[in-house]
């Protein structure tokens, strides 16, 4: 993060879930429906976001190096 920042970011979001639990919540919403992920400066329930916008948190949260 201090490295981040040191090279001038300004904005960073987390979502501490797995890309795994992402696809069961698409797969089963209803067992899912209290899972808030980050967005875009703002938060919101996974299972009620469009497909669109579930499939780019899930690439999102794939990445595991940098």
């Amino acid at each position: 993060m201090r490295g981040y920042f040191r090279m001038d970011g300004h904005h960073v979001q987390f979502n501490i879930v797995s890309a795994d639990t992402l696809r069961q919540a698409q797969d089963d919403p209803v067992s899912h429906r209290d899972l808030i992920v980050r967005v875009a400066g703002y938060s919101d329930y996974f299972c009620d976001l469009s497909d669109e916008l579930q499939e780019e948190i899930i690439t999102r949260t794939e990445h595991e190096s940098f």
